[in-house]
């Protein structure tokens, strides 16, 4: 990097900076802070939804995947979040919105509370943390990986600067500075990936490689074969069905994309929207990744230092400096909506149960602490961040696949499930059971069973098992033992229906006819 790619770094830290300043005028309360009160437009919600879903993991992590094994990284990873994005936005994105204008949350856990009972809410909502705690950090240690290729600054300073400039604007304007800011990454993000992929168009050309032809060199043997490796078919199958409860909400940000829109159908058009993206995009930033072996030798086992070498030799300063641009911002557009997301979580559903000054906030005070949260918990993932290569830890990779896959889904399963008329019969023993049940699973198949397996266990079991076994505990026990309280049934039915014209509350299993609607 010379001068004038670090003009363009630091003019665009002062931009991020400046939207928060901006953003802070348009939030008076908790509501404008973490749903933006409900009026965001669809199309800013879904490139907002679409932004949040990326980071630097992107360039280290999949870019590595990308050299090793070809486009199965774009079949097993950005191909099941767009089908599972199209999925959900039928099936959750309207339910979502509808828990922010029919129930008034401001949590996407807020609701769980009534939906079930006051321990399962707070057990959802602890592991939530500390399982964003550790994703967050994993994405502070990908971009200070870049930062350290680019600039030499160490590992640890990398992690400061990046999170202290995302603190800043998404502490000051809450979740629009995350959208607006996510707007600003998105056009940067755009310019840059098309830049690096015509950068390498222009060099394959230089080679006499031609666009088509490049995929018979020698150097990318197997690399046209979607599923390769340890990415194969019950990979695929398991990813799709992981980020279909992911990439909907039960990681919780995506879940305030669809909460801050003004109607369950600017919900749907926003998540039809971030599918579109999810489609399409991804192989504009994956091609110069796929062809990464005809133009640079990686330094690292794994290939994740590949696309850095890359730009490095093919970008003028200037746009080089564009390109490191749109690594930040994908790492800041997730980190600073999950830090929104979890800051929610706490303030809305820890804060009142642990603390009797919480419950009598003014809307004020709840604002001060929704911000104090913001910055306790982007503290917290920063120091994680430094310990992601410890052996407790492992690589980035190894923390973003295993760690965040395999535990997301017992907590999304009782939050996402519970939204739907079908699995009404599913009260507070079946979603506490499933969670409790699907961590010990996660557990077991990372490490006992794995440390006794010859070769270990796939890595599409450690991820999928976990799930699985939320998944039929959870259907099988709401059967077993219903709990479908009219309570319960009250607050199904506000979710499934617009306006005041809610169908009648169906009758409790145990109390007359169990057959209820459609979802």
């Amino acid at each position: 990097m010379n001068s004038l790619d670090w003009a363009v770094l630091i003019g665009y830290f002062g931009v991020m900076v400046a939207i928060g300043v901006w953003s802070h005028k348009r939030v008076d309360n908790v509501s404008d802070f973490f749903t933006a009160g409900g009026r965001m437009p669809w199309w800013l919600s879904g490139i907002s939804h679409h932004m949040s879903g990326y980071s630097a993991v992107m360039f280290t992590g999949y870019a590595g995947i990308a050299y090793t094994y070809g486009v199965t990284s774009f079949i097993t990873w950005s191909f099941p979040i767009a089908l599972g994005i199209a999925i959900g936005s039928k099936l959750f994105a309207p339910r979502i919105n509808r828990l922010r204008s029919r129930l008034h949350v401001a949590s996407p856990l807020e609701y769980l509370k009534n939906r079930y009972n006051l321990p399962t809410q707070q057990a959802l909502a602890w592991s939530g943390i500390l399982l964003k705690i550790v994703d967050v950090g994993a994405k502070w240690a990908a971009i200070a990986t870049l930062l350290s290729v680019f600039t030499g600054v160490s590992l640890n300073q990398g992690i400061l600067i990046t999170g202290a400039i995302t603190a800043v604007y998404c502490t000051i304007g809450g979740l629009w500075a995350d959208a607006l800011t996510e707007l600003g990454q998105f056009v940067i993000q755009l310019l840059a990936g098309i830049s690096m992929f015509v950068a390498v168009v222009l060099k394959l050309d230089d080679k006499n490689i031609g666009f088509f032809g490049a995929w018979d060199e020698p150097a990318l043997h197997g690399h046209g074969k979607p599923l390769v490796g340890p990415y194969g078919t019950v990979f695929l199958l398991a990813f799709l069905f992981i980020k279909l409860f992911e990439y909907n909400g039960g990681m919780l940000n995506q879940a305030q994309r669809y909460m801050a829109t003004g109607s369950a159908h600017e919900a749907e058009r926003s998540a039809r929207l971030s599918s579109i993206l999810w489609l399409v995009w991804p192989v504009v930033l994956f091609f110069p990744m796929w062809m990464s072996p005809l133009l640079v030798h990686a330094q690292k086992p794994d290939g994740s230092d590949s696309y850095a070498l890359m730009t490095e030799q093919l970008l003028p300063h200037g746009l080089l400096g564009l390109v490191i641009v749109g690594f930040f911002s994908h790492t800041m557009a997730m980190c600073s909506s999950d830090a929104n997301a979890i800051a929610a979580v706490f303030t809305r559903d820890v804060a009142p149960v642990v603390s009797a000054k919480a419950r009598s906030w003014t809307e004020r005070s709840g604002l001060i602490a929704a911000r104090v949260t913001t910055v306790v918990f982007l503290g917290l993932s920063m120091t994680v961040a430094t310990q992601v290569n410890s052996p407790a830890f492992k690589d980035i990779i190894t923390v973003v696949i295993k760690w965040v896959a395999g535990l997301m889904g017992p907590i999304a399963i009782p939050m996402m499930l519970g939204l739907l008329r079908t699995f009404r019969r599913s009260g507070p023993t079946a979603a506490l059971t499933s969670w409790a049940a699907g961590l010990l699973a996660f557990w077991l198949v990372n490490y006992p069973i794995n440390w006794n397996v010859d070769g270990g266990v796939p890595l599409q079991y450690q991820v999928s098992i976990p799930l699985a076994v939320s998944l039929v505990l959870y259907v099988l026990i709401g059967y077993l033992k219903p709990e479908d309280t009219p309570e319960r049934l009250a607050i199904i039915e506000k979710v499934n229906t617009d306006g005041d014209g809610a169908a009648a509350v169906p009758v409790p299993a145990g109390a007359g006819d169990d057959v209820v609607g459609a979802p």
